[in-house]
């Protein structure tokens, strides 16, 4: 098994004295039904999986009354062999996007407490009215307030470098450079800026992840991201309304060119030449919302909240994998960027994506600073109450922009990721990328 942060997480709600319905969300073949799988046939004595996609039929558990022991009455009749253990079961509904009926009756169950029930589904991040499977229903009262929330993602750069056997003490011995400001020596440092450009080029996905660890071959790697890539095309198709299935595809197919380019901003004419928001605004919201990318919003001026600061009209979008990034740009791409031999505007684009990336994982929101047509900070986070700076950089060039910043604004510390070492000069902490492990 991949080992994942989220299973401490689920642990933690799993302990928790009173404790809702758990919700797991995130992008299609980020891992969710086999976390749950795992925690559940590990940490209790009896699991039960309802996945309504593979048994449509167990939809009648839920075509009735939905009090808690008319469910767990009819999952016993409808299920043999299962066993239910009060306080020692755990109820998994999975594609609970097809069953309405099961999504109400969570308050029901959360109310009644006596099993653990976790739910997840495909694009549960898309609302109702955006939806086209006619598979999908819509619950009759959704369950607010009885649910518990948690977004999985791809693997982490730390989850990648443990699946490859790099242990937790190894990096928190690379940590102590970190935390001490000091050069990283130049063997450790070689080794785990390749480990990361490894981390570009093969991304995050478990299957992908799972398959690299064991056979360490990139022509399956690509064939495994080609398959997911087409998977999302083939949801684009399936969850999307009408018109909307041109334009959403249209869009996603024109984040590799967009990336390739030096684009402040995402433009719509990249998309279809002379386009503007009218025609694809709603094409992007359907791409955020189904987690298939990130969105990085400009802002006005950098200060917190940045929400509060943040203009909706200009932003960028990066792809939620950079692993599938790279295989949209075709095979020779993993070769140019584990190597490091890949050049041009395009290195910069997959560098920031793997930044932005990593920095969602973590828990942040993307917001970037251009405030003229000469200076631009990547992106800036909320950090003990100011906002923090980083600047990106694919090889390690100057920093006009960060040190524009640092003038105007004098925060305690910044940040510049490079393709070199660890430095520090007055507030300005340069870091090799892999070190975005520890921001």
């Amino acid at each position: 098994m991949l080992k994942r942060k989220a299973y401490q997480k689920l642990l933690e709600w799993k302990k928790m004295h009173v404790h809702k319905c758990l919700i797991i969300k995130g992008a299609r073949q980020v891992g969710k039904t086999y976390l749950v799988r795992e925690f559940g046939r590990r940490e209790y004595e009896s699991f039960i999986e309802i996945n309504f996609i593979q048994n449509p039929s167990l939809k009648d558990i839920f075509s009735d009354d939905l009090d808690a022991t008319s469910i767990y009455k009819r999952i016993s009749l409808n299920m043999q062999g299962v066993k239910l253990i009060p306080g020692k079961t755990l109820i998994f509904l999975d594609e609970i996007q097809v069953c309405g009926k099961a999504r109400t009756a969570i308050k029901f169950l959360a109310e009644d407490g006596t099993y653990d029930v976790i739910t997840s589904g495909s694009l549960l991040g898309l609302t109702y009215a955006e939806e086209d499977d006619p598979s999908v229903e819509e619950p009759e009262s959704n369950p607010t307030g009885y649910e518990d929330f948690m977004t999985l993602y791809a693997l982490d750069f730390e989850e990648f470098l443990w699946a490859d056997g790099i242990t937790e003490q190894q990096i928190k011995e690379l940590k102590t450079y970190f935390d001490a400001n000091q050069k990283v020596d130049d063997l450790t440092n070689s080794r785990f800026e390749s480990l990361f450009r490894e981390y570009i080029a093969v991304g995050g996905m478990p299957e992908v992840v799972a398959d690299y660890v064991q056979y360490h071959d990139f022509n399956r790697v690509d064939q495994i991201q080609n398959r997911i890539r087409e998977d999302y095309e083939l949801d684009i198709g399936k969850h999307t309304k009408g018109a909307e299935k041109v334009k959403v595809k249209k869009c996603y197919d024109s984040l590799p060119k967009q990336l390739a380019k030096e684009i402040t901003k995402f433009q719509y004419g990249v998309v279809e030449k002379g386009q503007t928001k009218k025609k694809y605004a709603g094409s992007v919201a359907w791409l955020v919302d189904s987690a298939l990318v990130h969105i990085c919003y400009r802002l006005r001026e950098p200060y917190i909240p940045l929400l509060g600061n943040a203009d909706e009209d200009q932003f960028k979008l990066y792809y939620n994998d950079t692993g599938l990034l790279c295989s949209a740009y075709g095979f020779a791409m993993k070769k140019a960027v584990v190597d490091n031999t890949l050049k041009g505007n395009v290195k910069g684009g997959v560098y920031e994506n793997i930044i932005s990336e990593c920095l969602v994982k973590k828990g942040y929101k993307l917001y970037y600073y251009k405030p003229d047509n000469t200076h631009e900070i990547e992106f800036l986070l909320e950090q003990n109450g100011e906002v923090i700076p980083i600047e990106v950089k694919a090889g390690n060039t100057g920093t006009a922009s960060l040190n524009d910043f640092i003038e105007k604004f004098k925060p305690s510390v910044t940040y510049k990721f490079v393709d070199g070492n660890l430095g520090i000069t007055g507030t300005k902490k340069t870091l090799p990328h892999y070190m975005i492990l520890f921001l």
